[in-house]
């Protein structure tokens, strides 16, 4: 888990996508809209994405992607963030980890 814990150490928000992946595409535009700026690490571009997708699978992503961070805390999937979103629970996840501001 060394390459994923360095990839999202001191970011507010990180997520792992694939270029092709309609799924991650909603989910960064999702965060983006909120006025974050997340850091996106596209898996399946970066040299080392295997042992990305392998490490965030030992994580418990299943699918691997996409996988969002916030606050250096593996938040989960597409499931879990919409689910965070219609409850009203990911902007303030969003603000506390400084990812914006009010």
């Amino acid at each position: 888990m060394a390459l994923v814990t360095a990839l999202v150490n001191e970011r507010p928000v990180a997520i792992f996508s694939k270029s092709s992946c309609c799924m991650c595409y909603t989910i960064k535009t999702l965060i983006s809209s909120f006025g974050a700026n997340p850091t996106v690490y596209e898996v399946d571009e970066h040299p080392q994405g295997k042992q990305i997708e392998k490490e965030l699978r030992g994580l418990g992503c299943k699918p691997s992607v996409p996988a969002v961070f916030i606050g250096e805390e593996l938040i989960g999937g597409a499931n879990e963030i919409m689910s965070l979103h219609l409850k009203g629970q990911l902007v303030p996840l969003l603000l506390n980890a400084n990812a914006i501001w009010h």
